[in-house]
């Protein structure tokens, strides 16, 4: 198993422009899935690239600038804590991430919340769904550069159709978590402020089919 490698602190391939210095964004991966349409196969354990599909998505958003990453557990979370390599992560459980993603993305942004009260901490927080390999570190820093103040709405968008990863500013993340339930996430929230937000197109280096059902597979060997 290959063990979270440190954030990229250069240009180069990945498009990484280094880590976010000042920590103004952090990382927010949802892994908490069950994948009942993979016969019950935990997405966050599913193997890729030398390791986990958990420890790709950390990657990703540490190589793209994001410095502290928090991930969202939920099924077979004590053997993801076990088996995965997330150090320096903040893990998130969710003991109610069967009801759906949006229980997720509210136990995720309700522990930013309970930092940010606690002291000096991120201002914006980048969404990332744990179960699309496709979404690489150029696609993460694409969006973060987005960020302009705590009221920034912003999100990858693949030939104009909006997509992950999404950048949520502080002033958002009570409405959004207010509004998550079941598997409606952000959805609600996004369109009645579909105006306000920066659309930053990804998809000449990014692919955002994820992973749902035993034909997918082929994108984790692809």
């Amino acid at each position: 198993m290959t063990p979270s490698r440190p954030a990229a602190t250069s240009t180069g391939p990945t498009g990484s422009t280094g880590p976010d210095a000042s920590g103004t964004c952090a990382g927010l991966v949802l892994a908490a899935g069950g994948g009942r349409r993979l016969g019950g196969r935990p997405k966050a354990l599913l193997p890729y690239a030398g390791g986990t599909l958990v420890e790709h998505a950390v990657r990703v958003l540490r190589e793209g600038g994001c410095e502290r990453v928090f991930v969202v557990l939920g099924a077979a979370r004590a053997e993801v804590r076990a088996r995965a390599r997330l150090t320096g992560c903040v893990l998130v459980d969710n003991p109610d991430w069967a009801a759906g993603m949006g229980t997720s993305l509210r136990a995720g942004l309700e522990r930013l919340r309970s930092e940010a009260e606690g002291g000096p901490g991120p201002e914006a927080v980048l969404v990332s769904l744990v179960d699309q390999p496709g979404i690489g570190p150029s696609a993460v820093a694409r969006v973060r550069r987005a960020y302009r103040s705590p009221g920034t709405l912003a999100a990858a968008s693949y030939g104009g159709r909006r997509g992950h990863p999404v950048l949520f500013g502080s002033a958002h993340w009570a409405g959004v978590a207010a509004s998550a339930h079941a598997d409606v996430g952000a959805r609600a929230y996004l369109r009645t402020r579909t105006g306000e937000i920066a659309l930053v197109e990804c998809g000449d280096v990014a692919d955002p089919a994820d992973i749902d059902t035993p034909a997918d597979l082929h994108r984790l060997t692809d």
